[in-house]
């Protein structure tokens, strides 16, 4: 793992002579509308998260249209684990051909980790569809505590809770996503072991409220908005809004099954800076409440635009008495960077599931963000829709909320900083 950056200025080289290759595909102006393109169509899959709206906002207001992909389809997904069945299947067999995904998921298809009879699905990973957005809930029974940031204060209240035969359960969508990751991270950085002090259990986003309600689990870490929602009907508060665990942390990602890709290159980069444009466009203020009453329909969400819009907006109340107003940690889709894959962010993802046991340590990460990563793509894709893109391939080192730095160059020392772990 400690050669990464040897390795990704070997890949930085040939990417871009791929990017170069990719934009070479398409001649200044030859792409107003699209031309050229190996295919106007793509299945896409989401699930009903306020992180999936570029996708959904591609569709509506025609910018799949606008980059010659008309017939680009958005379907809903029930669970994380119907989205991994369907890219499994892949359009031709009934599925689909990518989707709004946690973003290891395609790494753990890639790597043969969550398919049937672990056989490797290859991915590529063509944006960063956010970051921030998510959050981590608690329920009402434990609303005198106040956690925050400091989850410490709910392990000896567990302890006697389990003492009276009750089982604790802390609820996520997929175990090794991302919901998963900063579940695990805030458990441990207050001293509760995921493993042993809790049983952390997988709950699909939409039935995360219902599921509290009824008492079903003491916590949950899901996206946007059925964290918004929680509070609205009185069930639980908001311990942390994500952004605040780690400022700007990639989430969410657009995920193609490579052999789409390879078939359709054009097409990749068409349909890439389709969602690159909707993005720019949800990141305007002036668009959020339009954003927000279309996502919410029943046709996308099913969701009042009032559990939507208050957070996309940046405006948090918390179910405690705490509120926020333009929250620094609200969701980004495009600005600083959102967009972009950083690699360095990929090889964080990577580590962290080496640490609960995901992946084993002697996973070659190098490997395999080379074969998922598609900076290339995306970059080619930028350019076409007129947006920056960043120097480099990494941000640089990540500070956490408890100090913990996370240095690409050096993912090891991260993890032996960490105190709970499985590695």
């Amino acid at each position: 793992m400690t050669d990464f950056s040897r390795r990704s200025v070997l890949k930085a080289s040939g990417a871009l002579a791929t990017m170069a290759a990719a934009k070479a595909l398409f001649p200044a102006g030859a792409f107003a509308q699209g031309a050229g393109v190996e295919t106007t169509k793509a299945i896409l899959g989401y699930i009903a998260l306020t992180d999936a709206s570029p996708l959904i906002i591609a569709k509506e207001k025609g910018f799949f249209a606008k980059y010659g992909m008309p017939d680009v389809e958005v379907v809903k997904q029930a669970s994380w684990g119907t989205t991994r069945d369907n890219l499994e299947l892949g359009a031709g067999g009934g599925g689909i051909d990518g989707a709004h995904i946690l973003t290891p998921m395609p790494y753990l298809l890639q790597l043969g980790k969550i398919s049937k009879n672990n056989t490797p699905v290859p991915m590529t990973i063509l944006a960063r569809l956010n970051t921030n957005g998510q959050a981590i809930s608690v329920a009402n029974a434990y609303k005198d505590l106040k956690v925050g940031l400091n989850a410490a204060p709910l392990k000896e209240v567990f302890k006697g809770v389990a003492a009276s035969g009750k089982e604790i359960k802390v609820a996520m969508t997929f175990r090794g996503g991302t919901h998963d990751l900063w579940l695990r991270y805030w458990l441990a950085a207050g001293g509760i072991d995921p493993d042993k002090d809790v049983q952390t259990i997988v709950v699909p986003p939409p039935q995360m409220v219902a599921n509290m309600k009824v008492g079903s689990m003491e916590a949950f870490c899901v996206g946007e908005p059925w964290n918004g929602q929680l509070v609205n009907q009185n069930i639980g508060y908001t311990a942390i809004s994500t952004g605040e665990f780690w400022k700007d942390h990639p989430e969410k990602s657009l995920g193609m099954r490579t052999d789409w890709v390879e078939k359709n290159p054009k097409a990749a980069v068409a349909l890439t800076a389709a969602v690159i444009e909707a993005q720019q466009w949800c990141d305007k203020p002036e668009n959020k409440e339009e954003m927000c009453t279309i996502v919410g329909k029943r046709a996308w969400f099913n969701v009042p635009v009032a559990d939507i819009l208050g957070r996309a907006k940046g405006e948090f109340d918390f179910g405690t008495g705490r509120k926020e107003t333009n929250a620094p940690f609200l969701m980004k889709f495009f600005a600083d960077h959102a967009s972009y894959p950083f690699q360095s962010h990929e090889l964080w993802f990577l580590t962290e599931n080496i640490r609960w046991g995901v992946l084993a340590p002697e996973t070659d990460l190098a490997g395999a963000i080379k074969a998922v990563n598609g900076e290339a793509i995306w970059r080619a894709a930028a350019k076409l829709a007129g947006a920056v893109a960043p120097e480099g391939t990494s941000r640089g080192v990540e500070t956490f909320f408890d100090g913990i730095k996370f240095d690409p160059a050096n993912p090891q020392a991260y993890l032996a900083a960490q105190k709970i772990k499985r590695v």
